[in-house]
Formats: structure tokens, sequence, C-alpha cells
């Protein structure tokens, strides 16, 4: 099961993930992430503290929202990180490309301090 909340802040969008995103779960995210894309959101934040587990599913829907945000001149970070989902992205080396932060502020910070993102 998963469920996830969304807020903005400023030109960012935080998404927060409770439970699993498997093969199961990660198309209830899907439409969320294509609504973000089409409006063209300059940064997204997983708040992946809630997170239990993530399949390959689950991490090739993160790696793909990387891609696109970076193609259109944004950024995907990630804060929050923990257990078997921060030893599957260690396992993968997804931690050497996708910036990883221990709280949503230092995130929401890293993006403050960033110079503006070109596409």
């Amino acid at each position: 099961m998963l469920e996830f909340t969304q807020e903005t802040r400023g030109n960012s969008v935080i998404i927060s993930l409770k439970g699993q995103l498997d093969a199961i779960t990660a198309g209830t995210i899907k439409p969320t992430i294509e609504e973000l894309i089409s409006a063209r959101t300059p940064y997204i934040i997983l708040n992946l503290i809630d997170l239990s587990l993530i399949d390959s599913s689950g991490v090739g829907a993160i790696v793909s929202l990387f891609k696109r945000t970076r193609a259109q001149g944004g950024d995907t970070k990630i804060a929050h990180l923990n257990k078997q989902p921060r030893e599957v992205f260690h396992l993968l080396r997804l931690d050497k490309a996708i910036s990883i932060f221990d709280s949503v502020d230092q995130a929401l910070e890293s993006i403050k301090s960033s110079p503006p993102a070109t596409e």
C-alpha cells in the first residue's frame, strides 16, 4: 500500500510517501508525476521518511522523475532516505546521482543556494 501527500513551498513541490513503492503501487503516483512534469514544476522533493520498501519499479519511477525534471532544467531531490530504501539507493549507486538530504528543509535550502537551472 502507498499513500502520498503533496505540498508546495515556493518553486518546489514536496511529495511525502508512506508505505511501499513497488510494482503494485508505483502506478498510483504516476498521474501526480505526469501533472508536475506537464506543469514544468522546477523542483520536486521526495520525502521518504515513511517509505518502508522500494523495488525496481519504484526505483524506475524515481529515476524517470529525476531525468524528466533535469531535462526541463529543474531537479529532483530526496529527503529522509532510511532503512531498506537507503540500502537499495546505495547498492545501485543512486546516492551518487541524486542529491539526498537528511531533511526536507535541507533539500529546500540546497535549492535556494543553487544557481538557476538552465535547459
